[in-house]
């Protein structure tokens, strides 16, 4: 039922509490977001899934957090949610201490000014129908209308600049079918920078491009937000992409958030056995942990209801009793290495009251 939605008090996890003073961009609050879910029945019972479902966490000035998980985790969902573009069910989002869906007016523009997102594809991402010069100056469109035309000239030629595209008024004129993939990416990217935003959403910014591109476009990203102090959440189900460009790395699962801690040491040190399955599919990642020699099989479809159990209880080859009947609270086992499982709940550190 709908008391399924509201997970426990202890699930409003430590480290909101604990990092916030880290001065956060972005704090996160016990989000949720549930779509319907046609069962095919003939029924009066809706039925749903839980894209997000008590997730809690915070984003750093200057920080490139990643978010790794399969299809189906939610990190899309959070990533749109945390832009305003998808309206959350439960919780809060609070962008620079104000609640994102309050936000009304000139606060509310001064939001989507100062947030971006970086889409996955290039091809798609951009208007065919519509020039580099006008695809890049489109934020501006909406903040500062009063801009006469050389500077937006210069702005555009400025954003394509710190993009990597040189000469920039090389490009004004081309449309999209003109570029090449990476060029494309490049035009996305400074779309997104133009309005010198302080935090930007990556959602698989490199997937779609060749190996020997991805290099550059990681670089370019982690030397903007160096640059700039911006704020970023890189989206990935690459977990060897993630670890390059992120400081740290948060994990979801079915919508929950099920470990988070620096990249070296979630990387080097997985304790949940999902993070665990998904690195040790990676052969090219160095990690110490011993607990799986073998990828074990799971079913990837299965829903979230929302029940009052462990979401990974199903595929797991530790599940106990305890993961049938409860969520396992997000703990923090090590300095500011944060899992949500039963197998850890002696290790837990003792928050300082």
């Amino acid at each position: 039922g709908e008391k399924c939605l509201q997970p426990d008090s202890n699930i409003r996890t430590a480290q909101i509490a604990a990092l916030l003073s880290r001065n956060a961009i972005i704090q996160v609050e016990n989000a949720i977001k549930k779509y319907p879910v046609n069962t095919g029945k003939f029924t009066f019972r809706r039925d749903f899934r839980l894209a997000l479902d008590g997730v809690s966490i915070e984003i750093g000035k200057g920080e490139i957090l990643g978010l790794v998980g399969e299809s189906g985790s939610g990190k899309t969902t959070l990533g749109m949610a945390l832009l305003g573009l998808i309206q959350i069910d439960g919780g809060s989002i609070y962008f620079e201490g104000r609640d994102v869906k309050k936000l009304r007016g000139k606060e509310k523009l001064e939001f989507v000014t100062k947030t971006q997102m970086i889409f996955q594809d290039p091809y798609e991402s951009l208007n065919p129908l519509r020039s580099v010069y006008d695809s890049v100056l489109s934020p501006l469109t909406v903040s500062q209308k009063d801009m006469k035309y050389g500077e937006r000239v210069d702005a555009v030629c400025s954003a394509l600049e710190r993009a990597g595209l040189y000469p920039p008024e090389s490009f004004l004129a081309k449309y999209p079918q003109q570029l090449s993939g990476g060029q494309r990416q490049r035009v996305g990217i400074a779309r997104a920078i133009i309005s010198n935003p302080s935090f930007v959403v990556a959602d698989e910014p490199v997937s779609m491009l060749d190996m020997s591109l991805r290099a550059e476009i990681l670089n370019l990203l982690a030397d903007i937000s160096r640059k700039d102090g911006l704020s970023m959440v890189f989206i990935s189900h690459d977990m060897v992409v993630t670890k390059y460009i992120s400081q740290r790395i948060a994990v979801l699962y079915m919508g929950q958030l099920v470990e988070l801690a620096a990249s070296s040491e979630l990387v080097k040190n997985p304790l949940h056995p999902y993070t665990q399955i998904l690195i040790k599919s990676v052969p090219l990642l160095e990690s110490d942990s011993d607990t799986f020699d073998t990828v074990v099989e799971y079913d990837s479809d299965t829903i979230n209801r929302g029940e009052n159990a462990c979401a990974f209880r199903a595929n797991c080859p530790h599940v106990m009793d305890v993961c049938r009947s409860r969520r396992p609270p997000v703990q923090e086992i090590s300095t500011d290495h944060f899992v949500a499982c039963f197998l850890y709940s002696d290790s837990a550190k003792v928050s300082k009251s």
